[in-house]
């Protein structure tokens, strides 16, 4: 494994399940410190355990992304723990391991509606707002934000998701037009349905293996497919690109 991120102090928000956990993985295999910023306290602990075990610096911190006061206390902790925040990936949204409804756009529960965007949409504002201050300082910074293929597609009922990862491509556009000054990267992954449950029933299964067919590469895609673009964003190997959006998806949606 390239160490391309020795000495560097990562946060993966919702780090504590299924792509989270693959991308701290495979950041802290390059030499980063990671931070794992968890709603799922135990989830947290646990992942940040097994890093250490295996010889890497991480610490959990419980973060509810949709809580101003709680982004900037994760922000402070790292800090605390690292001395500085190099990489934040905004991967926490309501999805799988924070279920949500298929129903017709019409069908949906207005309070959910909004508590998807809370958590996706304002979530991902807050972690940056929280972070960006200490990446100011040091004049360096990556930070990737996590959209959906689903946004390309116009996958039905679920439009409240759609729309959210949809805002996450512009919102990912303007910042990296703000923070291009700072020598800050933004830039956002694209990624197609994933094989991301824990323990996934037959249902599951079947659910991941419907978008094969569409695909250029026909498997079913997996986290350990999106780990190395993540890496890649996060190293100095994307050092001059920003406001980018990469569909990783096996060639189901071609740009």
């Amino acid at each position: 494994m390239n160490r391309r991120l020795e000495g560097r102090v990562a946060i993966i928000t919702g780090g504590g399940h299924g792509i989270g956990r693959a991308y701290a993985r495979r950041l802290a295999a390059e030499g980063a410190a990671i931070v794992i910023a968890e709603l799922d306290a135990s989830a947290g602990d646990a992942v940040a355990k097994e890093l250490e075990e295996s010889g890497f610096r991480a610490i959990s911190v419980p973060t509810d992304v949709a809580d101003q006061a709680g982004t900037e206390a994760m922000a402070r902790r790292a800090v605390q723990e690292f001395g500085k925040i190099d990489i934040l990936v905004n991967n926490a949204a309501v999805f799988a391991t924070v279920a949500m409804s298929r129903l017709g756009f019409d069908q949906i529960d207005p309070e959910e509606w909004d508590k998807l965007m809370a958590v996706n949409l304002r979530g991902t504002w807050f972690a940056c707002r929280a972070v960006v201050p200490y990446m100011r300082m040091q004049r360096y910074g990556k930070i990737i934000n996590v959209s959906s293929g689903t946004y390309l597609e116009g996958s039905p009922t679920r439009i409240h998701y759609v729309t959210s990862k949809a805002g996450i491509i512009g919102f990912t556009r303007t910042l990296a037009r703000e923070l291009g000054k700072d020598n800050i990267c933004v830039n956002a992954i694209v990624p197609g349905s994933t094989l991301s449950e824990e323990d996934p029933d037959e249902s599951i299964l079947q659910m991941r293996s419907g978008p094969v067919e569409r695909r250029a590469l026909k498997r079913v895609q997996r986290p350990e497919d999106l780990v190395g673009t993540i890496a890649f964003f996060a190293s100095s190997d994307s050092d001059f690109i920003t406001g980018q959006s990469l569909v990783v998806d096996g060639g189901a949606v071609m740009q």
